[in-house]
C-alpha cells in the first residue's frame, strides 16, 4: 500500500511539471519545509463533540491530522479542505503535519478541548492596530472554551470570523465610526457564552516606524534637503509659509523616538525654501530621493522650483499606512524644460487638496556613485573620501582620526597614505573609530580580514567589529548585528599584517549586510596618548 501511495505522488507531479515550460521547472531540492501549521478547531455545539479540522499552512500541499485520541489511523486533507472527528469530552492533543510536494514536513501540535460546560471566565481583548487604519484586532479567551467567533457589526457584513480560543484574529472596517462588536466563545455544550462592546474604530494618523535609513553615498555623490544621515543643506526653510494657511494647512517636525521627520498637515500646497540667495545646482545628480507617509493622501505631487525659469510638476500615487519610497529621475523635471542648475525651492501638493496628511523624511538628490568606498581600502584614492569618526575620549566624545602620509614607509609598507587614530590620555578602554562603506561586504572574496598595522607598543591587542548600520539598535543606540575578532600585534614601530578570521565568532554570518568597519586599538587599555596606523585592509581566504 505504501508503494501505491508513492507511485500515485509521483503521478501527481508529473502532471503537474508536464503543464509547465523548461523555463518553469522548480527545484524541488530547494523548497523549503512548510511553516505556520496550525488548525482552526470549531466545534457543534449538542454536545456530540464533533469537531471540524481545518488546517492552514504555508508551502503545503497535503496536511495528516492526528488526532490524539487513540485513533490510529490519521486523516489526510488537501489546502482549504476540512475534516471532522468525534471526540469524547476531554483535553487531547492533536498533532497536524504538513507536507510540500518534495516530502518536506513539518508538525506542530495543537490542543483540543472538548467540553460539554458552556465557557466561563470569558476574557476579551478589543483594540485598534496601531499600524493600520480602521484595522481592529480582537482576543478572546475562555475556560472550557475550543473558538470563538466574531461579529464586527458593519452593514454588509454579516458573518462572523472564526478564531481557536486564545488566539488573536483581525477586521478592516471600510470606515471608521462606532460599532457593536460581539464575541461568541463556544464549547461543545448547547449553551454558549458571550461578550458585547461598544467599540470606536479610529484611522492611523501618523507612523509608528521609522522609514528606511539611507545607503551610505560618498559626500560629492548626494545633495542633502533633509535626512539625518547626510550633511543637510544649511539655512533651509522647510514651512516657509506661503499663503497656504487659509486652507488649514500647517506644518510640524515630528519626533518618532528620537527619529524627525517633516510633517505637513492637511497639505494643499506647502514647501521648501533655501536659505535667503542659496540655489543648488543639481544638474550632475540622477535622482531626488523621499520617503513618504500618509493615512489618506492618494497623490503627492513635487515641484523643482528654479531661479530662472519657473517650476515644473512630477506626481507620485501613494499606498496608504507605510513608507513609500520614491525616486524621480531629474531628467522628469528637465524633460519638461526646468532648468536644475539653480533650484532655490521645491513645492509639496497633495490630493485631496488641503484634507490629507503627510509624513516626509531623507528628501535627498543623489547619483551613482563613480566609485564606491568598499573592501579592499588602502587609503591612496584621489576620488573617495574616508569619513572616519572616532569615539571613546575621557569625556565620551570622538578621539582624532585622519587620512596621513605614512609616517614609516618600511619593510612591507611603503604606501602613500595610512589611516591614524589617536589614542589620547584618559581615552576609554574601548575608544577607537568607525567607516561606513559605500557596499556591504562581500564575503565570496573570502572570510579572513588582513589589516596592516603599525602600534607604538607590542602585545597590543587590536579588536575588528563589522557592523550592519541598519540593524535593530540597543540602548546604547549601537547596532545590534556585528561580528567582532581579535588580533595582537606582537611587534612595536613597525609595520605588521594582522589576521581576523570572522569564522571564529559564532556571531559572524556571512548572509549579513555588513557595512560597517570599526578599529579599537590597544583594546582593553586606557589611552595614553598614544597613535596607531593601519593601511590596507583586506580580505583573504
Amino acid at each position: 500500500m505504501k508503494n501505491i501511495k508513492y507511485i500515485t505522488s509521483l503521478i501527481v507531479a508529473a502532471l503537474v511539471f508536464s503543464c509547465s515550460t523548461e523555463n518553469d521547472l522548480i527545484d524541488l531540492d530547494s523548497l523549503a519545509a512548510p511553516s505556520n501549521i496550525s488548525a482552526l478547531t470549531t466545534v457543534t455545539q449538542d454536545n456530540t463533540g464533533k469537531v471540524t479540522f481545518l488546517p492552514k499552512g504555508e508551502g503545503v500541499t497535503r496536511y495528516e491530522i492526528l488526532f490524539g485520541d487513540g485513533t490510529i489511523a490519521p486523516a489526510y486533507v488537501g489546502p482549504g479542505d476540512t475534516v471532522e472527528h468525534t471526540y469524547k469530552e476531554g483535553v487531547y492533543d492533536a498533532k497536524i503535519i504538513g507536507t510540500t510536494l518534495n516530502g518536506k514536513k513539518t508538525e506542530v501540535t495543537q490542543k483540543v478541548v472538548v467540553s460539554f460546560r458552556a465557557p466561563e471566565n470569558l476574557v476579551v481583548t478589543i483594540e485598534n492596530d496601531l499600524a493600520v487604519s480602521k484595522k481592529v484586532n480582537v482576543k478572546a479567551t475562555a475556560d472550557f472554551a475550543l473558538f470563538y467567533d466574531v461579529y464586527f457589526g458593519e452593514t454588509g457584513n454579516p458573518d462572523p470570523i472564526s478564531a481557536n480560543n486564545g488566539e488573536s484574529l483581525s477586521y478592516t472596517y471600510q470606515n471608521a465610526g462606532v460599532y457593536t462588536i460581539r464575541v461568541v466563545s463556544k464549547s461543545a455544550a448547547v449553551k454558549t457564552t458571550e461578550f458585547t462592546q461598544v467599540f470606536t474604530v479610529t484611522v492611523v494618523n501618523k507612523p509608528f516606524t521609522s522609514a528606511p535609513i539611507p545607503p551610505n553615498r560618498q559626500a560629492g555623490d548626494v545633495i542633502s534637503i533633509y535626512s539625518a544621515k547626510y550633511t543637510d543643506v544649511a539655512g533651509t526653510n522647510y514651512f516657509p509659509d506661503w499663503g497656504q494657511g487659509g486652507q488649514g494647512s500647517s506644518w510640524a517636525e515630528f519626533d518618532l523616538n528620537g527619529d524627525k521627520m517633516l510633517n505637513y498637515i492637511k497639505l494643499s500646497y506647502q514647501g521648501i525654501a533655501l536659505a535667503d540667495g542659496k540655489t543648488i545646482d543639481v544638474s550632475g545628480m540622477e535622482f531626488i530621493h523621499m520617503d513618504v507617509w500618509t493615512s489618506d493622501l492618494q497623490k503627492l505631487e513635487t515641484s523643482l522650483i528654479s531661479k530662472t525659469n519657473g517650476e515644473k510638476p512630477v506626481v507620485k500615487d501613494l499606498v496608504a499606512n507605510q513608507w513609500n519610497s520614491i525616486d524621480i529621475p531629474i531628467s522628469a523635471f528637465t524633460s519638461q524644460g526646468l532648468t536644475v542648475a539653480d533650484i532655490f525651492q521645491l513645492k509639496f501638493v497633495g490630493t485631496p487638496w488641503a484634507t490629507g496628511s503627510v509624513f516626509i523624511d531623507n528628501i535627498y538628490f543623489y547619483k551613482a556613485p563613480a566609485a564606491l568606498l568598499q573592501i579592499p581600502i588602502d587609503f591612496e584614492s584621489t576620488t573617495l573620501t574616508y569619513p572616519w569618526a572616532g569615539f571613546g575620549a575621557s569625556d565620551f566624545g570622538p578621539i582624532p582620526v585622519s587620512v596621513v602620509a605614512n609616517p614609516d614607509k618600511t619593510g612591507n609598507n611603503v604606501s602613500n597614505k595610512v589611516v591614524k587614530i589617536e589614542k589620547p590620555a584618559g581615552a576609554q578602554v574601548w575608544a577607537g573609530a568607525s567607516l561606513d562603506l559605500d557596499s556591504k561586504v562581500d564575503f565570496t572574496k573570502g572570510t579572513k580580514v588582513k589589516i596592516n598595522v603599525w602600534s607604538p607598543k607590542g602585545g597590543a591587542k587590536i579588536l575588528l567589529k563589522m557592523e550592519v548600520s541598519t540593524s535593530p539598535k540597543d540602548g546604547n543606540g549601537n547596532p545590534t548585528v556585528f561580528v567582532e575578532v581579535e588580533a595582537t600585534a606582537t611587534v612595536a614601530n613597525s609595520w605588521q599584517v594582522l589576521t581576523f578570521d570572522l569564522t571564529t565568532s559564532s556571531a559572524f554570518n556571512s548572509a549579513n549586510a555588513y557595512d560597517r568597519v570599526i578599529l579599537f586599538p590597544d583594546f582593553g587599555v586606557a589611552g595614553s596618548g598614544t597613535s596607531y596606523y593601519f593601511d590596507d585592509i583586506k580580505q583573504s581566504n
